[in-house]
């Protein structure tokens, strides 16, 4: 299988390369092409990018060539990491989804005239929603995975082992909805190994609180802000204090003040594309939770982009997972679902 890495000239899409190599994803034999940007600085530093690369892994590094407009993508699976981030100069996701909105339809646009039919393209850039919308629209439901939902999953599990003082694999669990303010995290869908079933129920009382899928959003929106004045004063102190949060407002939050202190989640972010990289290119099927367009089938009543735990193969979307949720969790998926299409739709009219 060869891999495209779109974007590979910027901070995530370098060390996603990286990784790739680093780790052996791909055999000798197999290609990872660079993808860039033609006018743009990166169609200089990817050639020496990839000749830092094969000196540095001259023994198994795979064949390693470079793109600089859509019309050159070739991989079977596609990172796409190319755009702009939420950071102060795009202040918004309203100003990010316009800044990215034309990339997007750039490459999907490209993939659809250019490409092979069967490409599986994961969408890393943000808003990744409107990223799976635009590539999903042109190259089909099956074969567009936003990484957002598998990494707040994770993010989920890791925050509530932090707690337990175990390792984040001892705990399953899934996060669903935006990749943002709009995530339900599925506290019914959490087990912990090790424990009953009983104990699981009390652990999770212990950590989500009364009432917590009602008050989610408003608890969110108030630590945030609280957070925003402690950074501005002592950052050690803000991230202390965001242990102190419940598992599920972590998984927003801590982002969120890693980004506002100057650094960026490239490691984060990259390790979990890679991982789902991985998986793919092996043929493994996996249990992952993505964004994606839900179609024929729906997830608890929901239709549109939304992440969704999926059955996810190297030939893409195998199924949607249903797992047994709450009222309230119901509640929130619909709701979040009805707030996640609207900004879609808001953004695809600008």
């Amino acid at each position: 299988m060869d891999i495209s890495v779109i974007g590979a000239g910027g901070a995530i899409g370098r060390e996603i390369v990286a990784q790739i190599v680093s780790s052996r994803v791909l055999r000798p034999t197999e290609r990872l092409q660079l993808v860039g940007n033609a006018t743009g600085s990166s169609a200089r530093s990817l050639y020496g990018f990839r000749s830092d690369l094969t000196d540095a892994y001259a023994e198994s590094a795979p064949q390693i060539d470079i793109g600089l407009c859509p019309e050159d993508v070739v991989g079977d699976l596609i990172v796409f990491v190319a755009g702009a981030t939420l950071d102060e100069k795009t202040l918004s996701r309203d100003n990010l989804a316009s800044i990215n909105r034309d990339i997007f339809e750039k490459y999907a646009s490209g993939l659809s005239k250019h490409g092979h039919g069967h490409e599986i393209v994961l969408v890393v850039t943000n808003p990744v929603e409107l990223g799976v919308s635009i590539f999903a629209e042109a190259l089909g439901y099956k074969r567009v995975i936003g990484i957002g939902a598998y990494s707040d999953t994770l993010r989920f599990r890791r925050e509530i082992a932090y707690d337990l003082g175990m390792p984040r694999q001892m705990v399953a669990g899934y996060v669903v909805g935006e990749h943002g303010d709009n995530m339900v995290p599925l506290w019914s869908s959490v087990r912990i190994y090790g424990f009953t079933q009983e104990e699981t129920e009390q652990v999770v009382m212990s950590m989500q609180g009364k009432d917590h899928m009602l008050s989610f959003a408003k608890r969110l929106s108030q630590m945030r802000s609280t957070l925003h004045t402690v950074m501005t004063q002592d950052t050690r102190v803000a991230f202390d204090e965001i242990d102190q949060l419940p598992p599920d407002i972590r998984v927003v939050l801590r982002p969120h003040i890693t980004q506002q202190s100057g650094s960026r989640t490239v490691m984060a972010t990259s390790n979990v594309t890679v991982d789902m990289t991985r998986q793919i290119v092996g043929g493994h099927e996996m249990s992952v939770a993505g964004q994606v367009l839900l179609e024929n089938t729906g997830f608890c009543g929901t239709k549109g982009i939304f992440g969704v735990p999926i059955i996810l193969s190297s030939q893409g979307v195998m199924r949607i997972i249903n797992p047994p949720v709450t009222e309230l969790e119901r509640k929130a998926i619909l709701q979040a679902s009805k707030t996640i299409q609207a900004k879609i739709a808001k953004w695809r009219s600008q």
